[in-house]
C-alpha cells in the first residue's frame, strides 16, 4: 500500500505533478544514454531533483530578468552575505561572520582551489567512502593522492591523518552517498585529530539544509578553529533545486587562506564577477523559501520511508532504515548475493530503468536511487528494483 503522500495539489506546494523535463537539455533525463548506453531509460541518477523550484525563487528570478539588463555584478554585498549570515543564524544555529564568506562558481570548483593553496602534487588527500563520484575525479586532476578510509573506521581516519604525507581530510557531512549525518561527538574526534596532526579540512557541505529530524546537522564552523586552515564549501543549488544557476560559496577559518583563494578567483580564474541570476535565487531561497524547503523535507521523507518499506517487505534480509539526510536511498543489495553487472543489466535491458550502482562510488552491492521526485516516478523505480532483485535472488 503507498504511503500517503505529505504535499501534493491541495497543499501548500505541489510535490505530485510530474514536470516533463525532456527537451531541456536535462543531464538526468536527455543525456541518460551517455552514462547507461541506453536512451530512453527513467532515470534515478544524477542528483538533482525534478521538482520545480521554490515559488518564491522563481519570483525572484523572474522580477530580475524583469528588469532587462544582464551586465556584470558582485557578490561581495549585504543583500548576499546578510543572506548567508541569517541562513545559518537561524537554520543552523551557527553565527559566521559575513568577512569569511567568498564565492565560488561551484562546489567543486573551491575544493580544487583549495587542494592547489593547502597542499602540493604527491600529497596524501583523506576521504571517506564509500565516496561522491566527483572527489577522487578532482584529487586525482590536481596529482594528490586519495586515501581512501572506510567510513567509521577511526582507526584508519587516524593513521591515515598521521602520515606526513598527508595534508587534507576532504570531509562529506551530510555524507554522500549514505546519508550519513556525522553527531557532534563524530565531528569533535575529526577535529581534534586534524589538528594534532595539522590537517586541513575541506567540508563539503551542499545537502546539509536536507538532514532528517532527529538528526540536525552541525556546520563544521562550529568545530573548527578560528584562524585554523578550514572552510565550509556549500550552496543553495541542492537544497533549493537550483545547480542550472551555477554559483556557490565558502566560509573559511583563516583569513590569510580566504586572501589567496580570492586573488586566484578574481586575477588567475577571472570569475570575480558572479552569476547574478544564482545569486537572486540565493537570496530569495535564503529570504523567502525556508517553508518551502520545510515541506520538500517532509516530502523525501515520505519517499524514503516508501522505499524501505517496500524493500523491507519484498526482502526482510535488506536494511530497512532510511538515508539520515537528502534524497538518494542507499541500498545495501549485498545479503541477497547478486552479481552488479547482472544487476545493472536487468535493471537497464529488463525493466527500463537508470539506477546508479555503488561501484561508482566504490561500493560494490550497493544501488544509489534518487527519489527526489513525484512519488509516482518512486513507486515505479521501487517496482523496477524489486522486480529485477527477484530475478536474480
Amino acid at each position: 500500500m503507498p504511503l500517503p503522500s505529505p504535499a501534493g495539489p491541495s497543499g501548500a506546494y505541489d510535490f505530485d505533478t510530474p514536470v516533463d523535463r525532456h527537451g531541456t537539455w536535462c543531464t538526468q533525463w536527455d543525456y541518460v544514454e551517455d552514462r547507461f548506453g541506453v536512451p530512453g531509460l527513467l532515470p534515478f541518477t544524477i542528483s538533482d531533483m525534478d521538482f520545480e523550484t521554490a515559488p518564491e525563487v522563481l519570483s525572484a528570478l523572474r522580477g530580475r530578468l524583469d528588469h532587462g539588463v544582464l551586465g556584470y555584478s558582485r557578490w561581495r554585498q549585504s543583500d548576499f552575505l546578510s543572506a548567508v549570515v541569517d541562513w545559518y543564524g537561524t537554520r543552523h544555529r551557527t553565527t559566521v561572520d559575513p568577512d569569511a564568506i567568498v564565492y565560488g562558481p561551484s562546489v567543486v570548483y573551491q575544493i580544487g582551489r583549495l587542494l592547489h593553496l593547502w597542499s602540493r602534487p604527491g600529497d596524501g588527500v583523506v576521504v571517506h567512502t564509500p565516496m561522491y563520484d566527483a572527489f577522487p575525479k578532482s584529487v586525482a586532476a590536481h596529482e594528490r593522492r586519495l586515501l581512501a578510509c572506510p567510513l567509521g573506521d577511526w582507526e584508519t581516519l587516524e593513521q591515515l591523518l598521521a602520515r606526513p604525507d598527508t595534508a587534507i581530510l576532504l570531509l562529506c557531512s551530510p555524507h554522500n552517498p549514505t546519508g550519513h549525518v556525522w553527531t557532534r561527538a563524530e565531528l569533535d574526534r575529526m577535529a581534534e585529530l586534524c589538528a594534532r596532526y595539522d590537517v586541513a579540512v575541506i567540508s563539503d557541505e551542499i545537502h546539509s539544509d536536507l538532514a532528517h529530524p532527529p538528526h540536525v546537522h552541525r556546520p563544521w564552523a562550529l568545530h573548527g578553529a578560528p584562524g585554523a586552515r578550514w572552510a565550509v564549501v556549500t550552496s543553495a543549488s541542492k537544497s533549493f533545486n537550483i545547480p542550472a544557476l551555477t554559483g556557490s560559496y565558502g566560509i573559511f577559518g583563516d583569513p590569510a587562506s580566504r586572501d589567496a583563494y580570492l586573488r586566484h578567483l578574481k586575477e588567475a580564474d577571472g570569475l570575480s564577477s558572479p552569476a547574478v541570476l544564482s545569486l537572486v535565487g540565493h537570496i530569495a531561497a535564503y529570504r523567502e523559501g525556508g517553508g518551502w524547503l520545510d515541506a520538500l523535507g517532509s516530502y523525501l521523507r515520505g519517499n524514503l520511508s516508501y522505499v524501505a518499506e517496500r524493500l523491507g517487505a519484498a526482502f526482510p534480509e535488506l536494511d530497512r532504515e532510511p538515508p539520515q539526510a537528502g534524497y538518494l536511498a542507499w541500498i545495501d543489495v549485498r545479503p541477497l548475493g547478486v552479481d552488479d553487472d547482472a544487476l545493472q543489466r536487468e535493471l537497464v535491458g529488463t525493466q527500463k530503468v537508470a539506477v546508479m550502482p555503488g561501484a561508482a562510488y566504490g561500493a560494490p552491492g550497493f544501488l544509489r536511487l534518487n527519489v527526489g521526485c513525484p512519488r509516482v516516478k518512486v513507486e515505479r523505480g521501487t517496482d523496477a528494483v524489486i522486480a529485477a532483485l527477484r530475478a536474480l535472488a
